[in-house]
């Protein structure tokens, strides 16, 4: 029996050597191909941080690529997740970065 596969959102704060354009740009771009919403931005202490909504099984995906993949040449300590919620729809159309 299937059930139906929730739409959550969570917040992330990605820490190591992540500054710049080529992560959010990377970020952006496998947040796309998951179909997932949201936003990111690099922060003046040196973190990525952003808001990630779509399902939960593709959050999953995204949540691991921040926390252990990231883009070629970064260096990610760790990431941490918090807020997490059940949405009964998206609060975001498209991903995009900020600044």
């Amino acid at each position: 029996m299937g059930g139906v596969v929730p739409l959550v959102s969570v917040d992330f704060e990605v820490f190591g050597r992540v500054q710049g354009i080529y992560f959010t740009k990377h970020c952006r771009e496998f947040a796309e191909q998951l179909g997932i919403t949201g936003w990111v931005k690099n922060t003046r202490k040196g973190t990525i941080v952003g808001i990630a909504q779509g399902y939960k099984p593709n959050i999953e995906a995204m949540i691991n690529w921040l926390s252990h993949i990231g883009s070629p040449g970064c260096e990610i300590d760790h990431c941490d997740l918090s807020n997490w919620q059940t949405l009964a729809t998206a609060e975001y159309r498209g991903f995009s970065i900020r600044f």
